[in-house]
């Protein structure tokens, strides 16, 4: 008698867990050491943006209830297709980028002794997904939260993705962009997040700002919770 308590027990234990375990979401940064991306106006490379973004994010993260997977923080992972993989069975991928521009909206200024681009033209930041994502229907609605909730935290979408994208949700920063491979190169619902234009020189200071990088970061962990929480809650129903 005593035996088959415990099991039960074990079992009840074991199905609890299953049950109110929290959504994992994985933090993808992006670009790697070997392919570091653009370069802002004062020469840091993309790759040094997106991975100290992404460890803040990953804090936010935590803090809002869920669990994280951290996918290239090394810098390590060259081939974008691996990237999902690595997600492995998250419930949301978010790929984190920092945006530049056109050459031919570029200006020329000295910086620290050599001559260095930047851009007046774009700023502000934009969220991307894949129409060809197979679930397309939750990386649309935790896009729009993420782009409501740094809009409500006084974040400023750029409306530049319009030149080359249709809107999903213009108003909150959502565009479609159907050939990125980390979007729909896996089974999760999942957005590519801008954080900000590098290019930009007054943006690049405030991208850099520990104060307002983790405020952003909030923003963003607010909105990636309230998407999967509503979808959890949902499931179970």
């Amino acid at each position: 008698m005593i035996f088959h308590r415990l099991a039960f027990l074990a079992l009840f234990s074991s199905l609890t867990v299953t049950l109110y375990a929290a959504p994992l979401v994985a933090i993808d940064v992006g670009h790697h050491l070997t392919d570091s991306g653009a370069l802002s106006a004062r020469g840091r490379s993309e790759f040094e943006f997106n991975r100290e973004f992404a460890g803040v994010l990953a804090g936010a993260v935590t803090a809002r209830g869920l669990a994280v997977r951290e996918v290239n923080f090394d810098g390590s992972v060259r081939l974008l297709a691996e990237r999902p993989k690595l997600a492995g069975k998250a419930d949301f991928f978010i790929a984190i980028h920092h945006d530049s521009i056109s050459e031919q909206y570029l200006s020329f200024w000295d910086w620290d002794g050599s001559e260095a681009s930047y851009t007046e033209a774009k700023r502000g930041f934009g969220l991307f997904v894949s129409a060809n994502s197979p679930d397309l229907a939750t990386s649309l609605r935790c896009a729009s939260s993420i782009g409501s909730q740094l809009r409500r935290a006084g974040f400023i979408p750029t409306p530049w993705h319009g030149r080359k994208h249709l809107a999903a949700d213009a108003e909150n920063g959502v565009w479609y962009y159907d050939n990125l491979v980390v979007l729909y190169r896996t089974k999760l619902p999942a957005v590519l997040f801008e954080a900000g234009v590098i290019k930009h020189r007054e943006e690049e200071l405030e991208l850099r700002d520990p104060q307002r990088q983790a405020l952003m970061a909030d923003a963003v962990a607010r909105g990636i919770a309230g998407c999967l929480f509503v979808r959890e809650k949902s499931v179970q129903e």
